[in-house]
C-alpha cells in the first residue's frame, strides 16, 4: 500500500479519536473524567476495561450520559448531560470505549 495512503488513513483515525475528546471537552465530560486517572468519576479507560466484552455497552452508557446514574462507580452519582444529543452521546461512548 501507497506511505501516502496509509499516513492519511491513520491521520483520519486519529482525527477522529480527536475530535471525540474534543467533544468530550466541550460537552463538559472532562471536568469529571479524564482518560487515564479518576478525577470525580472513574477514567474512561477503566469504563472501557470494565465494558469491553458487553455488547450493549453503547446503549447502556449513552443512555447514563444522558440520564445519569449511581452506584456503578461508588456512591458519587453521575448528573445527567442535558448538552449531549442521543447521537452525540453514542459517539462519545464509542470513543471511550476505545480508550487504553
Amino acid at each position: 500500500m501507497n506511505k501516502i495512503l496509509i499516513a492519511a488513513l491513520l491521520s483520519l483515525g486519529a482525527g477522529a479519536a480527536l475530535a471525540n475528546a474534543d467533544m468530550a471537552q466541550k460537552k463538559g465530560c472532562m471536568a469529571f473524567h479524564a482518560t487515564d486517572k479518576k478525577l470525580v468519576g472513574p477514567a474512561y479507560k477503566d469504563v472501557a476495561a470494565k465494558y469491553a466484552k458487553d455488547k450493549d455497552a453503547v446503549k447502556k452508557l449513552a443512555e447514563k450520559v444522558i440520564k445519569g446514574g449511581s452506584g456503578v462507580w461508588g456512591p458519587v452519582p453521575m448528573p445527567p448531560n442535558a448538552t449531549v444529543t442521543p447521537a452525540e452521546a453514542e459517539t462519545l461512548v464509542k470513543w471511550v470505549l476505545t480508550v487504553k
